[in-house]
Protein backbone atom coordinates (compact mmCIF):
# COMPACT_ATOMS: atom_id res chain seq x y z
CA UNK A 1 0.00 0.00 0.00
CA UNK A 2 0.98 3.27 -1.02
CA UNK A 3 2.45 5.54 2.22
CA UNK A 4 0.45 9.11 2.40
CA UNK A 5 2.22 12.44 3.32
CA UNK A 6 1.30 12.05 6.81
CA UNK A 7 2.43 8.33 6.84
CA UNK A 8 5.93 9.74 5.66
CA UNK A 9 6.08 12.67 8.15
CA UNK A 10 5.17 10.01 11.29
CA UNK A 11 8.04 7.81 9.71
CA UNK A 12 10.77 10.27 9.51
CA UNK A 13 9.80 11.67 12.86
CA UNK A 14 10.37 8.13 14.27
CA UNK A 15 13.91 8.00 13.18
CA UNK A 16 15.21 11.74 14.35
CA UNK A 17 15.26 13.24 17.57
CA UNK A 18 13.37 16.53 18.17
CA UNK A 19 14.15 19.43 20.23
CA UNK A 20 11.89 22.00 22.00
CA UNK A 21 12.36 25.68 21.48
CA UNK A 22 12.36 26.01 24.81
CA UNK A 23 15.33 23.80 25.27
CA UNK A 24 17.03 25.00 22.38
CA UNK A 25 17.10 28.19 24.17
CA UNK A 26 18.70 27.38 26.77
CA UNK A 27 21.24 25.87 25.06
CA UNK A 28 22.15 28.60 22.65
CA UNK A 29 22.07 30.80 25.48
CA UNK A 30 24.92 28.79 27.63
CA UNK A 31 26.81 28.85 24.52
CA UNK A 32 26.67 25.43 23.74
CA UNK A 33 28.91 24.55 20.56
CA UNK A 34 25.61 23.40 17.92
CA UNK A 35 25.25 24.54 14.74
CA UNK A 36 21.68 25.76 14.08
CA UNK A 37 20.72 25.20 9.64
CA UNK A 38 17.71 27.07 8.92
CA UNK A 39 16.51 25.14 6.32
CA UNK A 40 13.42 27.88 4.95
CA UNK A 41 13.30 29.65 1.45
CA UNK A 42 15.57 32.97 1.11
CA UNK A 43 12.28 35.36 1.03
CA UNK A 44 11.58 33.61 4.75
CA UNK A 45 15.36 34.24 5.61
CA UNK A 46 14.80 37.96 4.46
CA UNK A 47 11.86 38.29 7.14
CA UNK A 48 14.05 37.32 10.37
CA UNK A 49 15.91 34.56 11.54
CA UNK A 50 17.51 33.28 14.62
CA UNK A 51 21.20 35.33 15.31
CA UNK A 52 24.21 32.77 13.99
CA UNK A 53 21.96 30.29 12.12
CA UNK A 54 23.06 29.20 8.93
CA UNK A 55 21.22 29.34 6.23
CA UNK A 56 20.51 26.68 4.03
CA UNK A 57 17.39 26.35 2.03
CA UNK A 58 15.81 22.33 1.90
CA UNK A 59 16.23 22.38 -2.10
CA UNK A 60 19.82 22.64 -1.68
CA UNK A 61 20.44 20.88 1.83
CA UNK A 62 22.12 17.60 0.02
CA UNK A 63 23.73 19.98 -2.60
CA UNK A 64 25.60 21.93 -0.26
CA UNK A 65 26.28 20.13 3.20
CA UNK A 66 29.43 19.10 2.84
CA UNK A 67 30.50 22.65 2.17
CA UNK A 68 28.58 24.39 4.83
CA UNK A 69 28.54 21.46 7.12
CA UNK A 70 31.82 19.84 7.01
CA UNK A 71 32.40 18.62 10.40
CA UNK A 72 29.88 14.93 10.24
CA UNK A 73 30.02 14.62 13.82
CA UNK A 74 29.58 18.32 14.91
CA UNK A 75 26.21 18.67 17.09
CA UNK A 76 23.99 20.09 14.28
CA UNK A 77 19.68 21.85 14.69
CA UNK A 78 17.88 21.92 11.95
CA UNK A 79 14.85 24.43 11.83
CA UNK A 80 12.54 25.25 9.42
CA UNK A 81 9.04 27.57 9.92
CA UNK A 82 6.76 24.80 11.62
CA UNK A 83 8.98 21.73 12.48
CA UNK A 84 7.90 19.96 9.08
CA UNK A 85 10.81 20.60 6.74
CA UNK A 86 13.12 20.59 9.48
CA UNK A 87 12.46 17.05 9.91
CA UNK A 88 12.69 15.65 6.50
CA UNK A 89 16.43 17.86 6.62
CA UNK A 90 17.57 16.05 9.71
CA UNK A 91 16.61 12.78 8.53
CA UNK A 92 18.50 13.72 5.20
CA UNK A 93 21.57 15.05 6.82
CA UNK A 94 21.43 11.42 8.75
CA UNK A 95 21.49 9.63 5.27
CA UNK A 96 24.22 11.82 4.19
CA UNK A 97 26.84 10.37 7.28
CA UNK A 98 25.86 13.34 9.94
CA UNK A 99 25.80 11.41 13.56
CA UNK A 100 24.29 13.84 15.73
CA UNK A 101 21.57 15.52 14.59
CA UNK A 102 18.26 17.04 15.95
CA UNK A 103 15.13 19.10 14.69
CA UNK A 104 13.71 21.77 16.37
CA UNK A 105 9.85 21.56 16.75
CA UNK A 106 8.03 23.44 16.26
CA UNK A 107 10.05 26.16 14.14
CA UNK A 108 10.87 29.91 13.69
CA UNK A 109 7.62 31.54 14.03
CA UNK A 110 7.23 30.17 17.37
CA UNK A 111 10.53 31.07 18.41
CA UNK A 112 9.53 34.75 17.23
CA UNK A 113 6.03 34.66 19.24
CA UNK A 114 8.04 33.45 21.88
CA UNK A 115 10.49 36.41 21.93
CA UNK A 116 13.19 35.14 21.72
CA UNK A 117 16.00 36.73 19.58
CA UNK A 118 15.71 37.00 16.18
CA UNK A 119 17.71 39.29 13.23
CA UNK A 120 17.21 40.39 9.90
CA UNK A 121 19.79 40.67 6.98
CA UNK A 122 20.54 43.18 5.23
CA UNK A 123 17.87 44.36 2.85
CA UNK A 124 19.03 43.80 -0.80
CA UNK A 125 16.89 46.16 -3.40
CA UNK A 126 15.88 44.38 -5.85
CA UNK A 127 18.36 45.68 -8.33
CA UNK A 128 21.00 44.55 -5.69
CA UNK A 129 19.54 40.91 -5.88
CA UNK A 130 19.88 41.08 -9.86
CA UNK A 131 23.54 42.74 -9.66
CA UNK A 132 25.28 40.45 -7.31
CA UNK A 133 23.08 37.32 -8.13
CA UNK A 134 26.35 35.56 -9.23
CA UNK A 135 27.70 35.94 -6.03
CA UNK A 136 24.63 35.49 -4.06
CA UNK A 137 25.10 31.52 -5.74
CA UNK A 138 28.18 31.28 -3.63
CA UNK A 139 27.80 29.54 -0.27
CA UNK A 140 31.36 31.17 0.65
CA UNK A 141 29.70 34.50 -0.44
CA UNK A 142 25.56 34.64 0.11
CA UNK A 143 23.81 37.39 1.09
CA UNK A 144 25.67 37.61 4.46
CA UNK A 145 29.15 37.64 2.54
CA UNK A 146 27.97 40.68 -0.34
CA UNK A 147 26.36 42.68 3.04
CA UNK A 148 29.72 42.35 4.30
CA UNK A 149 31.30 43.83 1.03
CA UNK A 150 28.83 46.64 0.60
CA UNK A 151 29.86 47.19 3.97
CA UNK A 152 33.32 47.21 3.67
CA UNK A 153 36.05 50.28 3.13
CA UNK A 154 39.00 49.42 0.87
CA UNK A 155 41.72 52.10 0.30
CA UNK A 156 43.44 52.10 -3.08
CA UNK A 157 46.67 53.55 -3.45
CA UNK A 158 46.94 54.79 -6.68
CA UNK A 159 44.86 55.30 -10.05
CA UNK A 160 47.21 53.70 -11.66
CA UNK A 161 48.30 50.75 -13.55
CA UNK A 162 47.28 48.72 -10.53
CA UNK A 163 45.35 50.49 -9.01
CA UNK A 164 42.67 50.83 -12.40
CA UNK A 165 42.06 46.97 -12.09
CA UNK A 166 42.00 46.50 -8.58
CA UNK A 167 39.43 49.19 -8.05
CA UNK A 168 37.14 48.20 -10.74
CA UNK A 169 36.93 45.04 -9.46
CA UNK A 170 36.15 45.64 -6.24
CA UNK A 171 33.70 48.01 -6.97
CA UNK A 172 32.09 45.60 -9.57
CA UNK A 173 31.74 43.35 -6.67
CA UNK A 174 29.75 45.60 -4.38
CA UNK A 175 32.59 46.84 -1.72
CA UNK A 176 30.96 49.79 -0.54
CA UNK A 177 33.28 52.56 -0.05
CA UNK A 178 36.75 52.72 -1.93
CA UNK A 179 39.54 55.67 -1.11
CA UNK A 180 41.39 56.60 -4.18
CA UNK A 181 44.73 58.87 -3.53
CA UNK A 182 47.03 59.84 -6.35
CA UNK A 183 48.06 63.34 -7.30
CA UNK A 184 48.63 62.75 -10.82
CA UNK A 185 46.72 63.68 -13.74
CA UNK A 186 45.68 61.26 -16.32
CA UNK A 187 48.25 60.92 -19.56
CA UNK A 188 48.02 59.46 -23.13
CA UNK A 189 50.61 57.25 -22.32
CA UNK A 190 48.81 55.49 -19.26
CA UNK A 191 45.96 54.98 -21.52
CA UNK A 192 48.03 51.35 -22.84
CA UNK A 193 47.86 50.01 -19.04
CA UNK A 194 45.59 52.31 -16.99
CA UNK A 195 42.33 51.03 -18.04
CA UNK A 196 40.37 53.17 -15.65
CA UNK A 197 41.24 56.02 -17.63
CA UNK A 198 39.75 57.03 -21.20
CA UNK A 199 40.71 60.17 -23.72
CA UNK A 200 37.96 62.28 -22.33
CA UNK A 201 39.83 62.67 -19.14
CA UNK A 202 43.44 63.39 -20.02
CA UNK A 203 44.87 66.01 -17.98
CA UNK A 204 41.97 65.61 -15.75
CA UNK A 205 42.78 64.19 -12.22
CA UNK A 206 43.05 60.53 -11.92
CA UNK A 207 41.01 60.44 -8.90
CA UNK A 208 38.35 62.07 -10.86
CA UNK A 209 38.52 60.06 -13.63
CA UNK A 210 38.44 56.89 -11.41
CA UNK A 211 35.52 58.01 -9.30
CA UNK A 212 33.39 58.89 -12.56
CA UNK A 213 33.94 55.27 -14.11
CA UNK A 214 33.27 53.70 -10.67
CA UNK A 215 30.46 55.83 -10.35
CA UNK A 216 29.06 54.58 -14.15
CA UNK A 217 29.38 50.80 -13.19
CA UNK A 218 28.36 50.48 -9.82
CA UNK A 219 25.73 53.51 -8.30
CA UNK A 220 26.53 51.27 -4.76
CA UNK A 221 30.10 52.06 -4.21
CA UNK A 222 31.18 55.47 -2.91
CA UNK A 223 34.75 57.06 -3.69
CA UNK A 224 36.24 58.64 -1.45
CA UNK A 225 39.26 60.88 -3.37
CA UNK A 226 42.19 62.21 -2.16
CA UNK A 227 43.96 64.18 -4.61
CA UNK A 228 47.40 64.26 -3.05
CA UNK A 229 50.62 62.72 -2.91
CA UNK A 230 50.91 60.38 0.37
CA UNK A 231 53.56 61.48 2.95
CA UNK A 232 54.58 61.16 6.93
CA UNK A 233 52.02 64.52 6.92
CA UNK A 234 48.96 63.18 6.06
CA UNK A 235 49.59 59.48 6.50
CA UNK A 236 47.67 59.64 9.82
CA UNK A 237 44.47 61.50 8.36
CA UNK A 238 44.08 59.40 5.80
CA UNK A 239 44.38 55.85 7.46
CA UNK A 240 43.01 56.77 10.13
CA UNK A 241 39.24 56.29 8.13
CA UNK A 242 38.38 53.24 9.30
CA UNK A 243 39.81 51.23 6.48
CA UNK A 244 39.48 47.20 6.26
CA UNK A 245 42.10 46.46 4.05
CA UNK A 246 44.72 48.71 1.71
CA UNK A 247 45.29 47.79 -1.89
CA UNK A 248 49.20 49.11 -2.13
CA UNK A 249 49.78 50.00 -6.05
CA UNK A 250 52.47 52.11 -5.75
CA UNK A 251 55.58 52.64 -7.39
CA UNK A 252 58.34 54.08 -5.02
CA UNK A 253 59.94 52.55 -2.83
CA UNK A 254 59.72 55.94 0.12
CA UNK A 255 56.22 55.86 -0.14
CA UNK A 256 56.12 51.76 0.49
CA UNK A 257 58.12 52.06 3.34
CA UNK A 258 55.82 54.60 4.52
CA UNK A 259 52.54 52.47 4.56
CA UNK A 260 54.26 49.46 5.90
CA UNK A 261 55.17 51.58 8.98
CA UNK A 262 51.73 53.40 9.14
CA UNK A 263 49.95 49.99 8.32
CA UNK A 264 51.56 48.13 11.38
CA UNK A 265 51.28 50.59 13.92
CA UNK A 266 47.13 50.54 12.95
CA UNK A 267 46.99 47.14 12.25
CA UNK A 268 45.71 47.84 8.50
CA UNK A 269 46.20 44.70 6.17
CA UNK A 270 47.89 45.66 3.06
CA UNK A 271 47.80 43.90 -0.08
CA UNK A 272 51.26 44.69 -1.80
CA UNK A 273 51.67 44.28 -6.14
CA UNK A 274 54.29 45.06 -8.10
CA UNK A 275 55.09 45.28 -11.98
CA UNK A 276 58.04 45.34 -13.60
CA UNK A 277 58.70 44.59 -17.48
CA UNK A 278 57.16 41.31 -18.04
CA UNK A 279 57.12 40.27 -14.05
CA UNK A 280 54.81 40.81 -10.99
CA UNK A 281 54.44 39.67 -8.13
CA UNK A 282 51.77 40.05 -5.09
CA UNK A 283 51.43 39.04 -1.34
CA UNK A 284 49.87 40.40 1.88
CA UNK A 285 51.37 42.13 4.69
CA UNK A 286 48.75 41.31 7.97
CA UNK A 287 50.22 42.80 10.91
CA UNK A 288 50.27 39.85 13.75
CA UNK A 289 49.47 37.17 11.60
CA UNK A 290 53.38 37.44 8.95
CA UNK A 291 56.12 39.49 7.74
CA UNK A 292 55.58 42.85 7.17
CA UNK A 293 57.25 44.67 3.97
CA UNK A 294 60.67 45.59 5.97
CA UNK A 295 61.20 41.55 6.47
CA UNK A 296 61.18 41.14 3.11
CA UNK A 297 63.46 44.24 2.28
CA UNK A 298 65.32 45.22 5.26
CA UNK A 299 67.12 48.04 2.81
CA UNK A 300 65.24 49.58 -0.77
CA UNK A 301 67.52 48.61 -3.45
CA UNK A 302 70.12 50.73 -5.25
CA UNK A 303 68.19 53.09 -7.58
CA UNK A 304 69.72 51.84 -10.40
CA UNK A 305 68.51 48.32 -9.87
CA UNK A 306 64.90 49.29 -9.56
CA UNK A 307 64.01 51.29 -12.51
CA UNK A 308 60.30 52.63 -12.86
CA UNK A 309 57.76 52.00 -15.66
CA UNK A 310 58.81 54.77 -17.56
CA UNK A 311 62.63 54.04 -17.58
CA UNK A 312 62.00 49.99 -18.03
CA UNK A 313 58.59 49.78 -19.29
CA UNK A 314 56.27 47.51 -18.90
CA UNK A 315 53.84 44.79 -20.78
CA UNK A 316 50.43 46.38 -21.05
CA UNK A 317 48.36 43.56 -19.71
CA UNK A 318 50.29 42.88 -16.89
CA UNK A 319 49.12 44.98 -14.29
CA UNK A 320 45.79 44.11 -15.27
CA UNK A 321 46.53 40.59 -14.22
CA UNK A 322 48.39 41.64 -11.03
CA UNK A 323 45.99 44.07 -10.04
CA UNK A 324 42.95 41.86 -10.28
CA UNK A 325 44.76 39.24 -8.11
CA UNK A 326 45.26 42.03 -5.68
CA UNK A 327 41.50 42.84 -5.45
CA UNK A 328 40.87 39.10 -5.29
CA UNK A 329 43.50 39.33 -2.15
CA UNK A 330 40.69 41.95 -0.38
CA UNK A 331 37.88 40.61 -1.08
CA UNK A 332 38.90 37.31 0.68
CA UNK A 333 40.05 39.05 3.58
CA UNK A 334 36.69 40.96 3.66
CA UNK A 335 34.46 37.59 3.56
CA UNK A 336 36.94 35.32 5.60
CA UNK A 337 37.26 32.94 3.08
CA UNK A 338 40.25 31.06 1.20
CA UNK A 339 44.38 31.61 2.33
CA UNK A 340 45.54 34.94 1.67
CA UNK A 341 48.76 35.20 0.82
CA UNK A 342 50.17 36.05 4.14
CA UNK A 343 53.68 34.76 4.48
CA UNK A 344 53.69 33.78 0.63
CA UNK A 345 55.51 35.49 -2.18
CA UNK A 346 53.57 34.89 -5.88
CA UNK A 347 55.02 35.84 -8.68
CA UNK A 348 54.40 35.97 -11.87
CA UNK A 349 56.30 35.32 -15.47
CA UNK A 350 53.88 36.65 -18.16
CA UNK A 351 56.67 35.63 -20.65
CA UNK A 352 56.62 32.18 -19.81
CA UNK A 353 52.99 31.71 -18.17
CA UNK A 354 54.21 30.56 -15.00
CA UNK A 355 53.46 30.91 -11.24
CA UNK A 356 55.63 30.78 -8.69
CA UNK A 357 55.10 30.78 -4.90
CA UNK A 358 57.77 31.58 -2.08
CA UNK A 359 57.57 31.36 1.89
CA UNK A 360 58.23 34.72 3.22
CA UNK A 361 59.34 34.24 7.43
CA UNK A 362 58.84 37.11 9.97
CA UNK A 363 61.87 38.21 11.10
CA UNK A 364 61.88 38.42 14.76
CA UNK A 365 64.44 41.39 14.67
CA UNK A 366 62.40 43.52 12.19
CA UNK A 367 62.75 47.06 12.88
CA UNK A 368 59.22 47.61 12.69
CA UNK A 369 57.13 44.34 13.32
CA UNK A 370 59.92 42.92 15.66
CA UNK A 371 59.70 41.75 19.54
CA UNK A 372 62.36 44.86 20.00
CA UNK A 373 61.33 47.47 16.91
CA UNK A 374 63.98 50.17 16.57
CA UNK A 375 61.73 52.47 14.42
CA UNK A 376 58.56 53.39 16.27
CA UNK A 377 57.63 56.75 14.47
CA UNK A 378 57.94 58.10 11.33
CA UNK A 379 61.16 58.74 9.27
CA UNK A 380 62.76 60.39 6.41
CA UNK A 381 62.01 58.18 3.75
CA UNK A 382 63.49 59.71 1.39
CA UNK A 383 66.69 59.95 2.46
CA UNK A 384 66.54 56.22 3.98
CA UNK A 385 65.92 55.07 -0.06
CA UNK A 386 68.66 57.34 -1.24
CA UNK A 387 71.29 56.12 1.27
CA UNK A 388 71.36 58.88 3.31
CA UNK A 389 70.27 59.67 7.12
CA UNK A 390 66.65 58.37 8.25
CA UNK A 391 66.10 60.58 10.98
Amino acid sequence: MAKTYADLLQEVKAQIRQVSLESLHERLVAGEGLTLVDVREQDEWRQGHVPGAIHLPRGFLEMQAAAKLPKKDAPIVTLCAGGVRSAFAAKALMDLGYTNVESANPGFNDWKDKGYPTTRPFAFTTEQLNRYSRHLLLPEVGEVGQAKLLGARVLCLGAGGLGSPAALYLAAAGVGTLGMIDADVVDESNLQRQVIHGRAFVDRPKVESAARRIADLNPDVKVVPFQERLDSGNVDRIFDQGWDVIVDGLDNFPTRYLVNDASVWKGIPVVHGSIFRFDGQVTTFWPGKGPCYRCLYPEPPPPHLAPSCAEAGVLGVLPGVIGTMQATEAIKIILGVGEPLVGRLLQYDSLTMTVRTFKLPRDPHCSVCGSEPTITSYIDYEGFCTGGPAH
